[in-house]
């Protein structure tokens, strides 16, 4: 069985004041060989020491950000970890207690990309190089590096999954719910603009009927969004993440439908834990018959659900790919050279600065394939149809 992996390196993105990627990759290490006298005697370049690093993670309720702190872990001997419960006070306390500490290097996976920017300014003038981890810190310069999937594939793989389901019905005005993660991530709008560039096409020709979105419809004829109207369309239907406030929406969004409204429905659910809830409340609908919806980060229920059929498809974004590229940047601030140039392939314009940046593969996950992708990732075992943590 074949996973369906996209690769992103060197891929550009639209993003938030007319981002533009580039391909200038960081500079490469001289290639000048050592004498070849006695190499033997050669020291080798001492390890990091990981006790110097300062790891902040957003939340501890998303199961994305707990495999993470799994895989730091055991790449990370040493390293400290801290939880911000999703608050942006507690994440800068958090940074402000590593900069105390003294720690070396920062690692910083933001709430909220244009307030994490005080924070990394705080640890630039502390000496303090700041990685960001998954979500790119906004408008400051000392970013140092950004560890990153193609968030931009990752909604245009969800797009094209109900794209593609679409097409196969052959039928016109099919219903089409669409929801977005927390406006305060950028990574949010990402996503949202690569499902956007696949759906709009069959919005504009009439296949797809958005239901819970006039914003949407009024512009299903602009392919290429701007922020300003991303804005228009997500705001009201911003899950933030949260999966009680999917479900509301969810909820919300079917009492003001029609039962033609109802029946198949294609759902554009932003990550997997509001793909579960907004599942559970469509599926409560005694008007709704077949639910096509999508997901991401490869979430214990939601492999459930697709072995189950109850959710369609997921993206797994796996972390041992960004830990592993944070190992070879930590070592490389450590050693003050520059960074390995198979890591560091791309840049995000952060609206001050291009950031050097990495670009680690997605896999697309259905119920074809979820059963060999959760058992290859190392966290899950399945057993009979069960899913269980590792």
């Amino acid at each position: 069985m074949q996973f369906k992996k996209l690769a992103l390196a060197g891929l550009g993105f639209a993003m938030a004041a007319a981002m533009a990627a580039c391909s200038t990759p960081a500079p490469a290490p001289s290639t000048t060989e050592a004498p070849a006298t006695d190499t033997s005697t050669s020291a080798a370049p001492a390890a990091p020491d990981f006790t110097k690093v300062g790891i902040v993670l957003s939340d501890a309720s998303q199961p994305r950000w707990k495999m993470a702190e799994a895989q730091f872990k055991t790449a990370m001997p040493g390293a400290q970890i801290m939880y911000s419960n999703n608050d942006t006070s507690v994440e800068a306390a958090n940074v402000d207690s590593f900069i105390a500490q003294g720690v070396k290097v920062l690692i910083i996976n933001s709430i909220d990309g244009a307030a994490a920017a005080a924070e990394t300014d705080r640890a630039a003038a502390a000496g303090i190089p700041v990685i960001a981890y998954d979500r790119l810190i906004m408008n400051t310069k000392n970013v140092s590096y950004y560890v990153t999937f193609d968030s931009v594939q990752v909604g245009e793989a969800q797009g094209k999954y109900l794209a593609d389901q679409a097409k196969a019905s052959g039928q016109k005005g099919l219903n089409l719910y669409l929801f977005a993660g927390d406006v305060g991530d950028n990574n949010a709008f990402l996503f949202f603009q690569g499902a956007w560039s696949q759906l709009q096409p069959l919005i504009a020709d009439g296949t797809f009927n958005v239901v819970n979105s006039p914003q949407a419809t009024q512009l299903k004829d602009t392919a290429s969004l701007s922020r300003d109207q991303e804005s228009q369309i997500m705001g009201p239907i911003t899950t933030l993440w949260k999966p009680d406030t999917a479900k509301t929406l969810a909820e919300t969004a079917l009492a003001g439908a029609t039962k033609a409204q109802k029946g198949t429905v294609y759902l554009l659910a932003p990550n997997d834990q509001t793909s579960a809830a907004m599942t559970d409340a469509f599926r409560a609908d005694k008007d709704v018959t077949t639910i096509y919806s999508t997901g991401q980060d490869l979430a214990l229920a939601s492999v459930q659900y697709i072995l189950d059929g109850k959710q369609s498809m997921t993206v797994f974004k796996d972390d041992k790919f960004l830990v592993q590229e944070c190992v070879s940047l930590v070592g490389s601030i450590f050693a003050g050279t520059p960074a390995d140039t198979s890591v560091i392939t791309t840049t995000y314009d952060n609206g001050t600065a291009q950031v050097p940046a990495s670009a680690a593969e997605i896999t697309v996950v259905t119920k074809d394939n979820v059963e060999q992708v959760a058992n290859d990732s190392g966290l899950y075992t399945i057993t009979n149809g069960q899913v269980a943590q590792k």
